[in-house]
């Protein structure tokens, strides 16, 4: 009998079709990779386990960077597993090439994600070509079981789907050709001085870097300036009502023109530009009579559309804080997981036409669920028969291959907080796009004072909610008429009746800087390729020239973020120096194509179309290569020290001969006291050492003070990560100053001083594996006591050294005894390799051919046990056995969970605190690494670090006593600790 294998793109998704189908086409049996019944075999991907890869012949080389061979454009890809998920790929594989599995049904999430995830799992079990067995597509807007059962009833076909997969292939070539090239020719450009400096770039990921950059430029170039308000307060029978002078004259059209020829923007109707002439109007304008026009019109405000992604991102930004990926993520999960909301990841705001009873049977769940606040209003719109079929909300031409986000008829239990605010959210906004618009009485009055012949016009608005309609689901109401609380109500004027400006007084204020983007704001420009649109029917419209799609636009954000070339202060985004270099770089090789956020929003445009048919995908492909030769030949041929920007002049004078430090693009270089480089003394620093580049800020400082730091973000040769402080250090060969780094335990390592070291009161850790002396902390590492000079032992015959801090996995008190004791640690988990930037885990042991410290790893079998994400299925003599061993089973799953927890001296063992430190720490014994934790918190909590040294630490009346000295520095600490612990 032949089966059609279901390949769903997460394990939970499998597990809910199985449920789903169970009722309908019979009970499915559980195995290790798979469920099985005898009509189908479902089973899953965990994302992505097959990546595109250039063949062999056209791969780029390993080694450095260069230019030697770019660019890279392989006629075609090839396939390579994902290195994490290879036994899942196999066990999906397997499945696939059975014999009695003659159809394919894919069911990965429906968007163009989810069919390359499949397409490109089906291409590698047949070998880099096509399966040959039949595919349909399974297309799930809800994961409720009957929304499955629906969505097997009306499978697409293969053919239907062929658009979306040659827009998921054509996407996922272009971001590989144009991230690849595009790096490693920027990279290679910025590393030709030597060292590597890495500089990514992305098809999206750049030009949003470059709103945000040409934002924070604005920011930088905007001069304030003054300006005047001029505000009255006028007396009438009724009471006193406020009022604005305007220019009502005012044209925008005549607004003064800047010396760039732009229109002033800051030019303004209720805006006068000197203290002079709004003194005068005040003046004019004080104590005298006024005349009163009134216009007062009813308006209305329909409810903000139904949610697509981005906008419910942008407005979980703007009210929770939420950042874009975290709302990704309570959203997938409230689809996924609880079933109470629809797919998420849409950029559609409006349902389908034959949604409309869907609709009202969601009502009607929502009317009767717990949720008190919002039932009521559901109920409402069922007993009101607010659910009616109204373009705006039922719009099959607004519906792309999802329909915006609603509530499911399930009702949710067991939210978190972060899921139940989102969740309520969502609802809200879908009960209040079928209420009532919101009504308001809109008043606008201009009171006119006349004097000499000039008149002087004040405006005054109102605006008072009559009926708040859909507004009431979130807590608004109609006010009264003489309810001022809002501000906003004006209190009557008769007819004819003359008022008294009986007050008005000019206000000075400052023009400002446009806003930083927040994630909500960059949000919107990204929907709107670049241009921030606050109409939500406008940026809808827009939508489809957008950078990203709402699925991928939070990651973007993020990997700006992880890669520095953004940071996140409370909800603004700040780019980087980095990030200003590499738009200079960008602008100055003319690389249009990574700085123009509406260009990359056309190739989304085009994406789009493909999937409608409506283009090639040779022909998009054609571009996007043409474009990465573009790039990378700029690169070539351009001559870095010729690269134009808007660069910085410090203050601080160049040290060696108090001339004039400039930026260029590499570097800040003395330009002599002439600033014209003619009487340049040669004292130059880089821009970026070790990969990570200087804030202007920091680069005064450094001038200024000849020492920086410590500062994070620098990269060893082999790309490892590490903090280190910068000088400004006298060199004698070149009478001039050069940039040196300074990792402060160098200074005091006595190895390169030949200060005497007394190991006196310190622990014994064991004997060196070398020559038989005592192991001793000392500064970051471990040392024999005969590598260093000491009272007994005045010259070093010994270079036994292993550090305290290994691949960032600590090694403590405890482990280094076990190695110089047994030759080997306990398995350490905290390693993280420099190559791969993964964690791993390892034994560290004493390797005698070497003569020093190395890695001894686990057998491959037990590191790499296979992945079992489905049980499978025991008779019921074994399903009873396993049950007696269940609280056995429990324990030892949580004992891995314990060695986790931060390590703390066990009772009865660690060391015991002097008195003196007892008083700082407590007198119970320590491990010396909890010791060096609580030291450091109790120094942090009374702000002991000198604020000019941060690596002074100035002692208390309790420190008197531990330093015995005033003061000590961070890298004493070690040794002072040594001292009283014992």
């Amino acid at each position: 009998m032949t089966k059609t294998l279901v390949i769903a793109e997460k394990p939970s998704v499998a597990q809910d079709i199985v449920r789903a189908l169970t009722p309908v086409s019979g009970k499915f049996d559980k195995h290790d990779e798979h469920f099985e019944n005898e009509r189908y075999v479902v089973t899953s991907a965990v994302g992505h386990l097959v990546e595109i890869q250039a063949p062999e012949q056209y791969d780029v080389k390993r080694g450095k960077w260069s230019f030697t061979h770019l660019p890279v454009i392989p006629p075609h890809f090839d396939l390579k597993p994902v290195d994490k998920t290879k036994t899942r790929l196999n066990a999906v594989v397997r499945q696939a090439k059975r014999k009695d599995v003659t159809e394919l049904v894919n069911a990965c999430d429906a968007g163009r994600e989810g069919e390359l995830i499949f397409r490109l799992i089906e291409q590698y079990a047949g070998g880099g070509k096509p399966l040959g067995k039949p595919v349909r597509r399974l297309w799930l807007q809800s994961m409720t079981p009957q929304a499955i059962r629906d969505g097997f009833a009306q499978l697409r076909s293969e053919q239907q789907m062929q658009g979306l997969a040659d827009a998921a292939r054509s996407r996922s070539e272009a971001d590989w050709l144009v991230g690849i090239n595009g790096t490693r020719a920027m990279t290679a450009f910025n590393s030709r001085d030597g060292g590597f400096f890495l500089t990514t770039v992305g098809r999206v990921q750049t030009p949003t870097l470059s709103i945000v950059v040409e934002r924070e430029e604005q920011i930088r170039k905007f001069v304030s300036r003054d300006y005047w308000e001029i505000h009255g307060s006028f007396l009438a029978e009724a009471g006193s009502y406020p009022g604005k002078w305007f220019d009502p004259a005012w044209k925008k059209a005549n607004a003064p023109l800047l010396p760039s020829g732009d229109p002033d923007p800051e030019w303004r109707a209720d805006r006068v530009w000197s203290e002079a002439e709004a003194r005068t109007i005040a003046d004019a304008a004080r104590g005298r009579p006024a005349t009163v026009t009134e216009e007062s019109k009813p308006t209305t405000q329909a409810s903000p559309l139904l949610f697509d992604l981005t906008s419910l991102q942008r407005e979980a930004n703007s009210r929770f804080g939420f950042s874009a990926k975290t709302t990704l993520a309570l959203a997938q999960s409230l689809y996924e997981r609880h079933k109470a909301l629809t797919y998420p990841r849409t950029d559609s705001r409006a349902l389908p036409e034959d949604y409309l009873p869907v609709v009202k049977q969601t009502m009607g769940m929502l009317a009767t669920s717990g949720m008190k606040h919002l039932a009521p209003f559901a109920q409402q719109a069922i007993d009101g028969n607010y659910v009616k079929p109204t373009k705006r909300v039922f719009d099959n031409a607004k519906v792309s291959d999802h329909f915006a986000i609603i509530p499911t008829l399930q009702a949710p239990s067991g939210l978190s907080d972060a899921e139940q605010k989102l969740y309520d959210f969502v609802v809200r906004r879908f009960l209040s796009v079928f209420f009532p618009s919101a009504e308001f009485q809109v008043t606008t009055r201009i009171s006119t004072v006349e004097r000499e012949g000039k008149k002087y016009a004040f405006r005054s608005d109102g605006k008072v909610l009559v009926k708040p309609g859909w507004m009431a689901i979130y807590g608004k109401e109609a006010v009264s008429e003489d309810d001022e609380k809002d501000g906003k109500n004006l209190v009557p004027v008769k007819p004819g009746e003359q008022v008294l400006a009986e007050s008005v007084e000019p206000k000075g204020l400052r023009t400002r800087p446009p806003a930083r983007y927040s994630e909500a704001t960059l949000l919107g420009a990204m929907e709107g390729a670049g241009k921030f649109v606050e109409d939500d029917e406008l940026r809808e419209a827009m939508q489809e020239k957008g950078l990203g799609t709402p699925a991928t636009r939070a990651a973007i954000i993020e990997g700006l973020l992880t890669e520095k070339y953004m940071l996140r202060e409370g909800r603004e985004l700040i780019p980087t120096a980095k990030a200003f270099q590499l738009m200079t770089l960008l602008r100055g090789l003319q690389v249009e194509e990574l700085s123009r956020p509406e260009l990359t929003g056309e190739w989304e445009y085009k994406l789009a179309q493909m999937e409608k048919g409506q283009l090639s995908r040779a022909a998009f492909m054609r571009e996007i290569a043409e474009m990465t030769q573009h790039i990378v030949k700029k690169a070539k041929e351009y001559d870095r020290d010729t690269v134009p920007g808007d660069y910085a002049t410090l203050a601080a004078p160049c040290p060696n001969c108090g001339g004039i430090v400039k930026e260029n693009y590499r570097r800040y270089a003395c330009t002599g006291k002439s600033g014209s480089g003619t009487d340049a003394c040669g004292f130059s620093f880089t821009k970026s050492p070790a990969g990570r580049t200087f804030e202007i800020a920091e680069a005064e400082q450094l001038v200024a003070t000849k020492h920086i730091g410590p500062l994070e973000g620098f990269r060893s040769k082999a790309g490892w990560p590490f903090v280190a402080e910068i000088d400004l250090a006298w060199n004698e060969e070149d009478k001039n100053y050069k940039l040196e780094f300074d990792f402060g335990d160098d200074k005091d390592d006595p190895a390169a001083t030949g200060e005497i070291i007394d190991f006196g009161g310190q622990p014994n850790y064991g004997p060196c594996p070398k020559c038989g002396g005592g192991v001793y902390e000392l500064g970051a590492n471990y040392v024999c006591e005969h590598s260093v000079p000491t009272p007994k032992h005045a010259t070093p015959s010994c270079d036994f050294k292993t550090g305290k801090v290994i691949l960032q996995q600590p090694v403590d008190e405890a482990q280094i005894r076990k190695l110089l004791a047994e030759g080997k640690t306990d398995l350490l988990d905290k390693f993280v390799s420099m190559r791969t930037r993964r964690a791993f885990k390892a034994f560290l042991a004493w390797n005698k051919d070497e003569g020093k410290v190395t890695f001894e790893f686990e057998p491959r079998e037990s590191k790499f046990p296979p992945r079992k994400t489905f049980a499978r299925a025991a008779p019921a003599a074994a399903k009873k056995a396993a049950a007696k061993k269940a609280p056995a089973a429990k324990a030892a799953a949580k004992a891995p969970a314990a060695k986790k927890a931060p390590r703390k001296a066990a009772a009865g063992s660690g060391l015991k605190p002097s008195a003196a430190l007892a008083a700082v720490i407590g007198d119970e014994p320590v491990l010396r690494t909890e010791a060096t934790k609580k030291l450091w918190d109790y120094i942090k909590a009374h702000g002991l670090q000198d604020p000019a040294d941060k690596r002074s630490i100035r002692a208390d009346a309790r420190l008197q006593a531990v330093f015995d000295k005033p003061s000590a520095t961070m890298f004493e600490l070690a040794g002072i600790l040594g001292r009283h612990l014992s």
